[in-house]
């Protein structure tokens, strides 16, 4: 019969016998006594730790909403942008003075409205750690603009005339957007198409002879970019884009005689572009 257990005392058990493997027993668990599981006093929370980890989330919280406003405002200047863009497509010799000027209008009021937010919230560092926001906007908003120019005046416009005009928004201390203008390839290759539908096929090849300049001088210098990632897709885009604007104007010059006819340009097609000035109908 079992001993009787004095008050106060933890009954002894017996020693676990071995494995019959060999190994090391296995330890019975315990309930830990009221005096081991009390643990050393809880330690106070370190003001000045506190007081940073609550500067860095307040930082954090404030990037994030600076992102989310980058994001809308680029939202607004891509839509904007998109709408020049149509416009010129929209014009022709009859009505090109019209459609440009309003279209210079649009475009300042979208730098005015909608570029001018962006380039106020971009100030010191910023330019850069959140330049993925704004990106597509200010691409577009180049693309637009140069399109534009090019339909005025033949020619393409420059970073610093892109940027000084941009400098007028913000501190002129501050570092100036840096842009491309590999997008606008695409734009000029239907621009391309469009007049040979209307059948200014002069104007299309003065386009195909720009679109591939701009292309031999890009290959020039992408390979020396040290991100060149996003040129090199921008740079197959737009190879493609001399291809199918060399295919239409060498289309129309081959087979002049079935495409000029239908356009409706003139009663009496000219011949003279493909060496045919006395072509017998």
């Amino acid at each position: 019969m079992a001993a009787p257990q004095q008050p106060g005392k933890t009954p002894l058990r017996p020693n676990p016998s071995p494995s019959p493997t060999g190994s090391a027993p296995k330890r019975s668990r315990t309930m830990a006594t009221d005096a081991a599981a009390a643990g050393p006093p809880a330690s106070k929370g370190c003001p000045a730790m506190k007081a940073e980890f609550a500067k860095h989330a307040e930082y954090l919280n404030a990037l994030n909403d600076k992102r989310e406003r980058l994001v809308k405002a680029s939202r607004d200047i891509t839509m904007n942008s998109k709408k020049v863009i149509f416009q010129v497509h929209r014009a022709s010799k009859v009505n090109k003075e019209e459609v440009l000027s309003k279209a210079e209008n649009d475009l300042a009021a979208v730098v005015n409205q909608y570029i001018g937010k962006l380039v106020k919230e971009l100030q010191g560092t910023d330019f850069w750690k959140l330049r993925r926001a704004y990106t597509f906007g200010v691409q577009e908003y180049v693309e637009a603009a140069t399109l534009c120019r090019f339909c005025k005046t033949g020619t393409l416009l420059s970073l610093a005339e892109i940027n000084d005009s941009l400098l007028a928004l913000s501190d002129k201390s501050v570092e100036p957007l840096q842009i491309n203008v590999a997008d606008l390839s695409g734009e000029l290759m239907r621009l391309a198409i469009g007049r040979i539908s209307d059948g200014e096929v002069e104007y299309a090849k003065k386009i195909c002879a720009f679109v591939r300049d701009i292309y031999r001088e890009l290959t020039l210098v992408v390979p020396l970019m040290d991100d060149n990632s996003e040129m090199k897709k921008k740079m197959e885009v737009m190879l493609q884009s001399v291809v199918k604007i060399e295919n239409a104007c060498f289309s129309v010059h081959v087979r002049g005689s079935e495409y000029i006819p239908l356009l409706g340009s003139s009663a009496d097609p000219d011949y003279s572009f493909f060496g045919a000035s006395d072509f017998d109908q």
